[in-house]
């Protein structure tokens, strides 16, 4: 088996259809056939490459020859972005009158997808703690259909026992998808362990660069070619360019997670005793309750990290404000280091409620870029050192204030 750089590099080799070096960019929305028979098949072909770009395109099978491979699994398929790929693939898979789990703990876009949508298509929804394997177990119902997991999840960065949920769900013939977009198949590779369907938003860490919005789902072909069905009527489509980039993105995946995951490590170091903070959120932390679980998952941490300040909202924004490094931006994953109020930036997809239920109002993420290590640490510190005479540790201030 090749290694992850090799894949990045040459994984899309069998599924080029012109031997230049770098890959042209197909960019258009149809494509000829020499004849009636060759059309008629290329109409019914799922995930094709050279009938019509709705259905597939080259660039679309390229990056996804590299992502099945990366993520060891069967086949793979790209999306318009991570949220279309949930989407698509949730519709895909249950009906009126079935059951979802998923956690408490997640994507502000993945929760309002369980607690807003699907509720409105007959599907019911329960979300669990996911530190707690058996708070899944005691969710399951007869009608139970899919259980969605994030790890490590966003925000709060709790690790979820991939192990043990994919035992759960095999004894009741359900089926699993697992977010990866936080540990990227670099840090993690949930189809190791057992789970179905694996899916990220590659505009964060698989593209790099913040210039492309994009998903990928990554699991059996057999699975994809029912999610693929539903993506055709859904039209979510990825541009040909888009995925042109993304490829072009991800050949340097393996260069650039190591610098993430030193910068995140770096970062939650130095910022987990200072008086400003009243804790750090990283897995690769030694205090992290789930640091064992998070090692025998993973191989590397990853960039993000959460911070609650204990001057609450209030803080946190001045935090954000001290920063010279990290710009204040709702992505993550590129080269540059960006930070965020998530109780602010998810008022668009879920209620105050909802966002008090799973967000601390004092909470910052940060995402480390690829930049100088020394430079983010000092920056951070710098920064906190500025807010540290106004935290109090019982301020919790207005929590959905927008971010100016």
């Amino acid at each position: 088996m090749p290694g992850s750089s090799t894949v990045t590099v040459h994984a899309d080799r069998e599924v080029r259809p012109s031997r230049a070096v770098a890959p042209p960019i197909y960019q258009t929305a149809a494509f000829s056939a020499a004849d009636a028979e060759t059309f008629a098949q290329a109409a019914v072909d799922r995930r094709g490459q050279d009938f019509y770009t709705r259905f597939g395109n080259p660039n679309h099978a390229q990056v996804a020859s590299v992502v099945a491979e990366l993520e060891h699994t069967e086949a793979a398929m790209v999306t318009a972005s991570g949220m279309a790929a949930l989407t698509t693939a949730v519709l895909a898979l249950v009906s009126a009158g079935d059951h979802v789990i998923g956690q408490r703990s997640t994507y502000g876009g993945t929760a309002s997808v369980l607690l807003n949508l699907l509720p409105r298509l007959g599907v019911s929804t329960t979300l669990v703690d996911q530190t707690d394997p058996e708070a899944f177990e005691k969710a399951l119902t007869s009608r139970t259909r899919l259980i969605l997991v994030e790890s490590p999840s966003n925000p709060l960065l709790q690790i979820t026992d991939l192990r043990a949920v994919v035992e759960l769900a095999r004894a009741h013939d359900v089926l699993t998808m697992a977010d990866n977009t936080f540990a990227t198949p670099l840090n993690q590779r949930p189809a190791d362990f057992g789970i179905d369907l694996v899916w990220h938003s590659a505009t964060k860490y698989l593209n790099g660069h913040t210039d492309v919005s994009a998903g990928v789902l990554a699991g059996p072909a057999e699975l994809l070619d029912r999610i693929w069905d539903v993506g055709l009527l859904t039209g979510a489509v990825l541009g040909p360019f888009d995925a042109w980039l993304l490829l072009r993105g991800m050949r340097t995946l393996p260069l650039r997670m190591p610098r993430h995951n030193a910068n995140g490590q770096a970062l939650a170091e130095a910022l987990h005793d200072h008086p400003a903070v009243s804790r750090v959120h990283y897995p690769g932390l030694a205090s992290h309750p789930q640091h064992k679980l998070a090692t025998s998952q993973m191989s590397g941490f990853g960039g993000v990290l959460s911070v609650e300040f204990a001057g609450g909202f209030e803080t946190a924004d001045a935090f954000l404000g001290q920063l010279r490094y990290a710009r204040r931006s709702a992505s993550l994953g590129g080269v540059e280091s960006l930070a965020v109020h998530p109780a602010s930036m998810w008022r668009g997809m879920l209620d105050e409620d909802q966002i008090a239920a799973s967000v601390p109002p004092g909470l910052v993420r940060l995402a480390a870029g690829t930049e100088d290590t020394a430079d983010l640490v000092t920056d951070a510190l710098a920064a906190a050192d500025a807010v540290a005479s106004d935290s109090g540790r019982d301020g919790d201030g207005p929590a959905f204030t927008e971010c100016g």
